[in-house]
């Protein structure tokens, strides 16, 4: 027979409205009282029923989460994070991964009907001002991580792009780089996402420093990095020294791509990642880290404050970053674009003769 709300009761020596209040209202309840009603209610297997509550409260006990583009590493992290923080609340979340502007409009069309959401947490990209403005009018807050324009939203966390890819030339050019290039995807996508700061900001400070030369290079969408990669080391006459990639899952293959054409990591060429993800330490990949766990623990906890009616103490966060210097990075070494093109024919040429063979 399933317990009911006087079992728990009577067990845990409190009344039938203290027992319903440590479910619906915590916030009127001691820690201490709470963990013994919970710890009985857990012993009787008993549970409310999430829908009453939500009636009662007007609350639907969940988050979503709007994820700018695919699920990839960075986005994994962020599912972690919330969760290490709503699992033990009772909140749940719902991702909905945002690719086009017919996802986007679905999601903003249903969510009034649905009222699925006591917050929205986004993530990598900005709210257009009508949509910030729909879900205002709704009384639904607004949390970011690592979004262009934070001060758009209630609370929000996230890294400073700009800093963070300047903190890497700086290394190049310390180490003597003066020619250096950046490698990232021409967006195709109607989301404005924070990243795109990194180019800005690796422009701007080469622009800034004297005698270095920086070069951007959109990659379209569907292209390989790498052979872009290879591309300009051998059609430049004077090819750069190190390359910044937009991210670490395209600076990865470059360790077992660009050896196949010559090319060594890093006597001719430095390159750098972002992200510090999987592999990365692997690789002896330079990186720029990133804890997207730690922005999303603390972007959950912002949400919670906000659902509850309360301020949270710090409303926009800035993340911290750190420089991770492996063996991906060295000092430029003189080396003659016939060197690299040599070394490249004959490697080309010995790969043709075999399989010809």
């Amino acid at each position: 027979m399933k317990a009911s709300v006087n079992d728990v009761a009577e067990r845990a020596g409190v009344s039938v409205s203290t027992v319903s209040r440590a479910f619906t209202r915590p916030e009127l309840v001691s820690e201490r009282t709470r963990k013994k009603v919970l710890q009985v209610a857990d012993e009787l297997n008993f549970s409310v029923s999430r829908s009453a509550v939500a009636l009662k409260r007007g609350q639907t006990f969940r988050i979503a989460l709007l994820a700018g583009g695919h699920i990839d590493w960075f986005s994994a992290r962020i599912l972690e994070g919330l969760n290490s923080v709503l699992h033990d609340t009772g909140y749940d979340f719902s991702i909905y991964a945002i690719t086009h502007d017919e996802e986007r409009a679905r999601f903003f069309e249903q969510l009034p009907v649905r009222r699925n959401a006591d917050a929205i947490i986004v993530s990598s990209f900005n709210l257009s001002p009508d949509e910030t403005d729909r879900l205002h009018a709704m009384g639904i807050p607004i949390v970011g991580i690592n979004v262009a324009s934070p001060g758009e939203f209630d609370a929000s966390i996230g890294i400073d792009d700009t800093t963070a890819i300047q903190i890497l030339v700086r290394h190049l050019v310390a180490l003597g780089h003066r020619r250096i290039a950046y490698l990232y995807e021409e967006s195709i996508s109607p989301l404005r996402f924070s990243s795109y700061q990194r180019v800005a900001g690796f422009t701007q400070l080469c622009d800034e420093l004297d005698g270095v030369a920086g070069t951007a290079i959109a990659v379209r969408h569907g292209d390989d990095c790498a052979n872009v990669a290879i591309t300009t080391l051998l059609s430049q006459p004077d090819p750069p020294t190190a390359i910044c990639v937009h991210q670490d899952s395209w600076a990865i293959p470059l360790f077992f791509r660009l050896p196949r054409y010559g090319i060594r990591i890093p006597d001719d060429l430095s390159v750098t990642g972002f992200d510090d993800s999987d592999f990365a330490e692997e690789v002896g990949l330079t990186t720029v880290r990133q804890l997207p766990r730690d922005m999303a623990a603390t972007a959950a906890r912002m949400a919670l404050d906000l659902i509850n009616g309360r301020t949270p103490e710090h409303r926009h966060i800035t993340a911290p970053v750190q420089l991770m210097l492996r063996s991906s990075t060295a000092a430029p070494r003189a080396c003659a674009r016939g060197a690299q093109e040599a070394r490249w024919l004959r490697s080309s040429s010995t790969r043709w003769y075999r399989r010809a063979g």
